[in-house]
């Protein structure tokens, strides 16, 4: 059984940056697409970025240019590299191997000065 555990979030003024990481455990993680996900208060969970086992990469457009998104399959553990941070970045962010529909507790970023 997949499970994902999320830390890194905090708050952190406008402009600023974060990396959020997400270790995940029960499955051959270099196998499988890992993506992060985020929801803001009172809107649905939104796609960032995900990531194929190989290290393919696709943003959505929001975070395009200031968001990396990276794994480190020895470890077993994903990561995103969130710059320039902008209020509207303010959410509960969350990584999920795409292949199950599985969610852990998920971290929050707060964006504001």
């Amino acid at each position: 059984q997949v499970q994902t555990v999320e830390s890194g979030g905090g708050l952190v003024q406008p402009g600023g940056s974060l990396r959020l990481s997400c270790a995940v455990s029960g499955v051959t993680f270099r196998f499988y697409t890992m993506a992060w996900y985020r929801q803001a208060p009172g809107k649905e969970r939104e796609f960032v970025a995900r990531i194929t086992g190989d290290g393919s990469p696709i943003y959505a457009d929001s975070v395009k240019g200031r968001f990396t998104i990276s794994r480190d399959n020895a470890k077993s553990t994903v990561y995103l590299q969130m710059n320039s941070l902008k209020p509207e970045d303010t959410a509960v962010y969350y990584c999920r191997a795409l292949a199950y529909d599985k969610w852990g507790q998920g971290t929050q970023v707060t964006v504001s000065s």
